[in-house]
C-alpha cells in the first residue's frame, strides 16, 4: 500500500515549541507508512532547514506577518491541488485558518487544526491573533475534521472560545528520552564551564526573553533565596538571555548577587545544561499550553519547580512543586523546600520525573497517536 501522503502546514518555522515538536513528531514517524511534506506559511526558518536535513521537502509561501493574504492562501490552494495530499495537519492559529480555506478551495482535502495556544487575554497577546483565533472558533464546524490540542489546557480555553467540543482531541507533545537524558558527567563540566564549585547547587531556566516567561519573576524568586542559601546559582539561557540584555542585566543588579547568575544565551547543548541542574524551573505568567523545557528536564531526571500555567502542574504531577505565577516569594519557597529535602531526595523526585515522562509523553507513543488520527481521518473519507 503506497504511504499516507501527509501535509504540515505552519505559521512559520523559526525556534519554538510547536515547531520542534513538528521536528521531532517528523523524526519519529514511520516513513513507510506516512510520506510528509512541510510548508511554512512565511519563511524556511532555521526548523525548516533541520526538517530538509531529515530529507523532507520544506516549501515557503513567504506570506507577510499580519493579516492573513487571500492571494497566499489562492496560491496555497493551487500548490495542494497539484500535490494531492490525503491529510493536511495544520499548526497554529494562522495556519489553521490559511489552511482550512486553502483545503477547501483544493477541494476539500481532510485537514486537522492544531491549537498551541492556552491563553487569549488581550492583556498579553496581539488582537490580530485574537481576531485570528475567534474566525476559527466561528469556522470549527465547517473547516477541520479535527482539532488537535497540546494541553487539557488549550481544550478548555477554546472550548470556551466556541470551537467545536466534538472535534477536539488532545495530543500532547512528546519528548525523546535518549536526547534528554541524565548525564553524571555534566554537573562537573557545566560547573567547570561557569566557574563555580563542583558542589554548588545549580537552579536553572531555559527560556527565551519575553514577558510571557517572566524572567523578572524568577530573578526576584532567586534575590529571595540568596538572602537564606548564600551558596545558589542560577542559571538562565535561550534567546536574548545574555548579559547585552539591559533589561535582565539592570533587573538581576537590583536584585542583588551578580555574580550567583549566568546569563548563556542561546545554546545547543540544553539536554546537558538541564541534566547539570539540581532544579529546574519555569516562571511563566501566561500563554503556555505545554511547556516543552518542563518535560525535557525531566526527562533529565531534573525535579521542576514551575508556575501554575497550561498543562505545566499535569506534567509535573506529584514529582515536583507547582506555584502560582507571578509569585517570587512562593517560587523562592519551592526552591527552597527542595533544596532543604537534601539530595537524595531530590535524586528521588528527578528518577520519578524521567519515569513519568516514559510513561506518558514518549516521543515514539506521541508520534503513534498522530499517526493514528490520520489513519482514522483517511478512513472517514474512504482514502
Amino acid at each position: 500500500m503506497a504511504p499516507l501522503r501527509v501535509v504540515h502546514l505552519i505559521s512559520g518555522l523559526e525556534i519554538g515549541g510547536a515547531e520542534m515538536m513538528l521536528y521531532r513528531l517528523l523524526a519519529t514517524m514511520d516513513r513507510s507508512e506516512f510520506s510528509s511534506q512541510v510548508v511554512s506559511l512565511t519563511d524556511i526558518g532555521p526548523v525548516g532547514e533541520m526538517i530538509s536535513a531529515l530529507g523532507i521537502p520544506v516549501w515557503a509561501v513567504r506570506m507577510g506577518r499580519g493579516i492573513p493574504n487571500p492571494l497566499a492562501t489562492i496560491k496555497l490552494s493551487r500548490w495542494l491541488r497539484r500535490k494531492r495530499p490525503h491529510v493536511i495537519q495544520t499548526w497554529m492559529y494562522h495556519a489553521d485558518l490559511v489552511g482550512g480555506m486553502a483545503a477547501l478551495l483544493a477541494g476539500g482535502v481532510p485537514v486537522a487544526w492544531g491549537i498551541h495556544h492556552s491563553n487569549l487575554d488581550p492583556r498579553w497577546n496581539k488582537r490580530m491573533t485574537i481576531w485570528t483565533a475567534s474566525v476559527c472558533a466561528k469556522l470549527s464546524k465547517r473547516l477541520p475534521d479535527k482539532i488537535v490540542c497540546c494541553s487539557q489546557a488549550a481544550r478548555r480555553v477554546h472550548t470556551c472560545l466556541g470551537y467545536a467540543e466534538e472535534k477536539m482531541v488532545v495530543i500532547p507533545n512528546g519528548f525523546d528520552l535518549e536526547a534528554f537524558k541524565p548525564d553524571e558527567t555534566a554537573r562537573c563540566a557545566v560547573r567547570h564551564e561557569l566557574g563555580i564549585p563542583d558542589s554548588a547547587l545549580l537552579i536553572g531556566m531555559v527560556a527565551r526573553f519575553h514577558p510571557q516567561k517572566d524572567h523578572h519573576n524568577f530573578i526576584e524568586a532567586a534575590a529571595r533565596l540568596h538572602q537564606r542559601v548564600s551558596d545558589v546559582h542560577f542559571l538562565l539561557c535561550g534567546e536574548g538571555v545574555s548579559s547585552d540584555n539591559a533589561k535582565l542585566t539592570q533587573w538581576i543588579e537590583a536584585a542583588g548577587g551578580r555574580e550567583n547568575f549566568h546569563l548563556l544565551g542561546k545554546r545547543e547543548d540544553i539536554p546537558r545544561l538541564l541534566a547539570a541542574l539540581d532544579i529546574a524551573s519555569s516562571s511563566s505568567s501566561y500563554g503556555e499550553a505545554f511547556p516543552l523545557v518542563i518535560g525535557e528536564a525531566m526527562a533529565c531526571g531534573v525535579p521542576c519547580v514551575v508556575t501554575d500555567v497550561g498543562d505545566s502542574a499535569l506534567i509535573v504531577g506529584d514529582t515536583g512543586i507547582v506555584v502560582p505565577p507571578r509569585d517570587p516569594s512562593a517560587l523562592a519557597a519551592a526552591w527552597h523546600e527542595l533544596i532543604r529535602r537534601g539530595e537524595e531526595e531530590r535524586r528521588r523526585l528527578g528518577k520519578a520525573a524521567r519515569r513519568r515522562i516514559q510513561a506518558n509523553y514518549s516521543l515514539p507513543g506521541i508520534a503513534a497517536r498522530y499517526e493514528r488520527l490520520y489513519r482514522e481521518i483517511a478512513q472517514k473519507h474512504n482514502i
